[in-house]
């Protein structure tokens, strides 16, 4: 079940995704692909951990934990399969599936954008496009992305849901 968005939270994942395209698109046409360059993204990536702006490696994705857990208590409620699985398995609701948890983590996304842009301007004093939005992504909702369904899943487990609203009332159904 997807909830409904206000123009705002579409508007905002609208623009986080575009961004996250247009870094990805200005990355690959400013740096290219070759392997000195996936050498570089690599090894930049193990290295931001310990360098200036850390917080942003526990920020983020606790962020898109939180969103996580609440979505999928809400997807336990309204009785609608695990997250993932329904993106990859269930083609006709793949696409509405994968748009709520854009809508979801959209500010967090953007937030990994900036606080990437700003980092890369500090260490390099350059801007690497491309690494913002594969760090944006890694970071916001890749952990939303992988945990929104087992999240779903406990929350059944302690009979949040339809069958176990059943279960904590059994004389409504008699």
């Amino acid at each position: 079940m997807v909830r409904e968005a206000t123009k705002t939270q579409i508007l905002l994942a609208r623009l986080a995704i575009w961004l996250v395209i247009l870094f990805s698109i200005a990355g690959f046409a400013w740096h290219g692909f070759s392997a000195d360059v996936r050498e570089r993204v690599l090894g930049s990536i193990v290295e931001r951990p310990g360098g200036p702006m850390t917080f942003r490696f526990i920020l983020q994705p606790v962020m898109a934990t939180v969103l996580a857990a609440i979505d999928g208590w809400r997807d336990a409620r309204s009785g609608a399969p695990a997250y993932l699985w329904s993106i990859v398995f269930g083609s006709g609701t793949r696409a509405d599936r994968l748009n709520d948890g854009v809508i979801a983590t959209s500010r967090v996304i953007l937030l990994g954008l900036v606080m990437d842009v700003a980092y890369q301007f500090m260490v390099f004093d350059s801007f690497y496009p491309g690494e913002a939005a594969i760090m944006a992504v890694l970071l916001a909702f890749l952990p939303y992305l992988l945990l929104r369904g087992p999240f779903s899943r406990l929350a059944r487990a302690f009979g949040v849901g339809p069958s176990g609203a059943a279960a904590a009332s059994p004389g409504k159904n008699e």
